[in-house]
């Protein structure tokens, strides 16, 4: 999952960053309005946390643009008043959550976690592939019900290739989904980061790599899952 947090209390903005990055998420920052906004226009981010009073641009204008631009990324707006109406104008606005301050951080996290799902379409809690389950809220992976221990950035890519159900996601959009922009787009760290989770997640293989293209999940390991799911309906119906 992709963040920008957009907040000029530095110390804050950073907090925040180093919190949600120990959650596995790719986060980058942005202390003042006209960079927060330049940001979210250029890069799809699953969720933008801003801060309502910023310098140079607002972040009520920030909101307001990127609604009327059609952006998809969701937006969880920060203030100091936690009063109605202040609710009320902010989601007036186009953001999709509004936390006041101080907050707790397992709530904000619990928040953007929960705007991460609401993508188009939406994302269910638990991906599976096979034997293989992922659950995002967990921050889980099992194989055939064995506990499968992935790092950060491995379960990240696993989760992003689940999420793009058998399509192809080349190894520049992996690092702008799991990495963050300081991420260097020469480096050869997506395809060490492959090697390691095919090797953890064992055998039979279930991520091909389409040369030239970059990599997905089987699909005959999706159909089958389709399969099996659709005959249990009938099996069920039947009944």
């Amino acid at each position: 999952m992709r963040i920008l947090v957009v907040e000029d209390e530095v110390q804050l903005a950073e907090a925040v960053a180093r919190g949600l990055r120990r959650e596995g998420m790719a986060v980058d920052v942005a202390v003042d309005g006209d960079e927060g906004y330049r940001k979210a226009a250029l890069t799809r981010y699953d969720v933008v946390v801003l801060d309502r009073d910023l310098p140079g641009m607002s972040g009520d204008e920030i909101c307001r643009r990127l609604s009327d631009e059609g952006v998809l990324t969701r937006v969880m707006m920060l203030t100091a008043s936690g009063t109605v109406e202040d609710k009320v104008q902010g989601l007036a606005l186009g953001a999709d959550d509004y936390l006041a301050k101080p907050f707790a951080f397992a709530e904000l996290v619990a928040r953007v976690r929960a705007l991460g799902r609401r993508t188009t379409p939406a994302a269910p809690p638990v991906l599976t592939a096979g034997d293989i389950e992922l659950d995002s809220a967990k921050r889980t992976v099992t194989r055939n019900g064995e506990l499968v221990d992935l790092t950060r950035k491995e379960f990240g890519v696993l989760e992003t290739l689940m999420m793009a159900s058998g399509a192809v996601v080349s190894s520049e959009e992996l690092l702008d989904r799991v990495w963050d922009e300081n991420a260097d787009p020469f480096t050869t760290t997506v395809r060490v980061t492959m090697m390691t989770l095919r090797r953890k997640l064992g055998e039979p293989a279930i991520i091909d790599t389409v040369v030239g293209s970059g990599y997905r999940i089987d699909p005959s390991v999706l159909n089958s899952d389709a399969h099996h799911g659709g005959a249990a309906e009938g099996a069920g119906s039947a009944g």
